[in-house]
């Protein structure tokens, strides 16, 4: 866990260990209030979310599944995990697209993390930061579109 990189094989022991909580009913995936409704409304519009964290796949798809919003996974159309590479490597963001079926420049990929950002936008992607409360601080100045809830990344939609 050296200069904060995760372990991919840590991640999934934690997924392994995870799996019990979320089963027995003792873990729930919590989620910015706003996270539902965004999901909801993106796949509304025929837009396709996929993920990509540095906890393992199958922690992703527990987490989804068991949160606090219900079962979220038919939201979702992939999950990537640090298998495909490091978040702070352009190279992975390529080959999540290729796998996805995305195309770079119409692909969105939202972050806390402003080196993860400047990863995305060097592989052609367009790059937002999630400004929560727990964040590691930002930089002062960033070229990277700011937002404090999904909801603000797409116009409202009458359903």
């Amino acid at each position: 866990m050296d200069g904060g990189r995760k372990s991919t094989a840590l991640k999934r022991l934690q997924g392994l260990i995870w799996a019990g909580g979320y089963s027995s009913g003792e873990l729930t995936g919590e989620l910015f209030p706003d996270v539902q409704a965004a999901l909801r409304g993106w796949k509304a519009r025929g837009v396709r979310v996929a993920v990509y964290s540095s906890g393992s796949v199958e922690a992703q798809r527990l987490l989804f599944r068991h949160s606090s919003a219900g079962d979220l996974t038919s939201l979702l159309v992939g999950h990537y995990d640090t298998n495909v590479g490091s978040k702070r490597e352009p190279g992975s963001y390529k080959a999540i697209v290729a796998a996805a079926g995305f195309t770079a420049g119409d692909t969105l990929f939202i972050t806390d993390a402003h080196a993860e950002a400047d990863a995305a936008v060097a592989a052609g992607l367009t790059a937002a930061i999630s400004v929560r409360r727990g964040n590691e601080p930002l930089p002062r100045q960033t070229k990277h579109k700011l937002v404090t809830s999904l909801r603000h990344l797409f116009p409202p939609m009458s359903l």
